[in-house]
């Protein structure tokens, strides 16, 4: 009876991020199945991209991780790592953006398209702004009595939240744009700003090694620190393949799918495709 009452109470536990990221993930696929009986049809990648980044980032915010991470900082880092840092970069694989202006009526989707390309949108999308709002975000969350301060406020918390995951979303969609981005900077610059953000993440995570967080015990502040420091390097060098991926196609030299195998006409029959999609791709 026990282990019964201990597998209902386990489900039960999930139901919150699932009451979360079910209708998200609903809305999603049923875009893209609607929008592909008029345009080319949606990729199933990037429909399975978009689950699970909602559920990790459900995962973060409700259920027995979010419960955890009240009273423990190496709970609370998971959470960090999966809605700011690998949530947003698989949600932002998933093109949303695309996927909603093909979703919406011609005059809807004109408005939005001009939202994107106003001066407030090219402010917020900017590498280096939105560096300084996610890096910056956490140094100012972790370097001051924001965080302890967040445990006392249920309005706080749900803000910082809020913030991690738009900024961390916002800094991966900057760095490496999949949806329509009229405002979008050059690659080397890209890659410096990236490069800046990835070495301020990593400071940090050392920095609070050595300083933990008022309120923490000293053992599990270091064990979130080494967390946020290498798991944060995990999520840094997947985006880092991917971009260098990218660059690399950018410049005319696109990866055989075979290899070094390949013979070296059809190596170097490969011609220039840009890394720009189109919305009803």
């Amino acid at each position: 009876m026990e282990n019964v009452q201990g597998s209902f109470g386990g489900i039960a536990e999930w139901t919150a991020p699932l009451l979360l990221a079910v209708p998200l993930m609903a809305a999603y696929l049923l875009a893209a199945a609607l929008t592909g009986r008029r345009y080319r049809r949606w990729p199933p990648l990037r429909s399975s991209l978009w689950c699970m980044g909602v559920l990790l980032s459900s995962a973060a915010v409700l259920g027995p991780l979010a419960a955890a991470a009240h009273g423990s900082f190496t709970a609370h880092m998971l959470g960090h790592l999966l809605l700011g840092m690998l949530g947003p970069l698989l949600i932002v694989l998933s093109a949303p953006v695309t996927l909603l202006l093909r979703s919406l009526p011609r005059e809807s989707a004109r408005l939005l398209t001009g939202l994107l390309r106003s001066r407030l949108a090219a402010w917020l999308s900017h590498p280096v702004t939105a560096a300084l709002l996610n890096v910056g975000g956490l140094w100012l969350l972790y370097a001051t009595d924001l965080y302890a301060a967040m445990h006392h406020f249920a309005a706080l918390n749900a803000l910082v939240h809020v913030h991690v995951f738009a900024a961390g979303w916002l800094f991966t969609a900057s760095v490496f744009p999949v949806d329509p981005a009229p405002h979008r900077t050059g690659m080397r610059f890209r890659a410096a700003v990236m490069i800046a953000a990835f070495a301020a993440h990593g400071i940090l995570g050392k920095f609070l090694y050595a300083n933990p967080p008022a309120g923490t015990l000293p053992e599990d502040a270091r064990s979130g620190a080494q967390l946020m420091y290498y798991g944060g390097d995990a999520v840094d060098l997947l985006l880092i393949i991917l971009f260098c991926r990218r660059w690399y196609r950018s410049a005319g030299r696109e990866i055989p799918a075979s290899g070094s195998d390949l013979p070296k006409k059809e190596r170097t029959a490969s011609v220039r495709k840009s890394a720009k999609r189109g919305i009803h791709s």
